[in-house]
């Protein structure tokens, strides 16, 4: 179970890892990039980043061939923008959740409509 400080922390890079994405990055090119969740190992040396991308296919291989490519330059900026004894090594996870979600939605949707309409008692 993480503690308070976990969780500051985790709220606090997540934050800042969102401000960089949009200071670095054009939404234009890459498709707006979301940071979902950070998750912080128990020694607050390495940040998993979960992300989204929302955007076309194309958008999304291209956002990310970019937070791949830029890890390092981020890793840095975080650092100076959060202090912290050890600056955390960043990982990018691709997070589909909000995709997935939307799809089912639509399925929900799409069989709402196809049921026939129930009487009123």
């Amino acid at each position: 179970m993480q503690g308070r400080r976990h969780l500051r922390v985790a709220a606090l890079l997540k934050r800042e890892l969102s401000k960089l994405l949009i200071q670095e990055f054009s939404s234009a090119e890459l498709g707006l990039i979301s940071v979902n969740e950070v998750a912080l190992s128990g020694d607050l040396r390495i940040a998993t980043a979960y992300v989204g991308v929302y955007g076309s296919d194309e958008q999304l291989q291209e956002a990310w061939k970019a937070l791949r490519r830029n890890r390092r330059r981020l890793q840095e900026l975080l650092a100076h923008a959060v202090v912290l004894k050890y600056a955390p090594q960043l990982r990018f996870v691709l997070d589909d959740s909000v995709a997935r979600g939307t799809r089912v939605l639509q399925i929900i949707e799409e069989l709402e409509e196809e049921l026939p309409p129930q009487p009123e008692a």
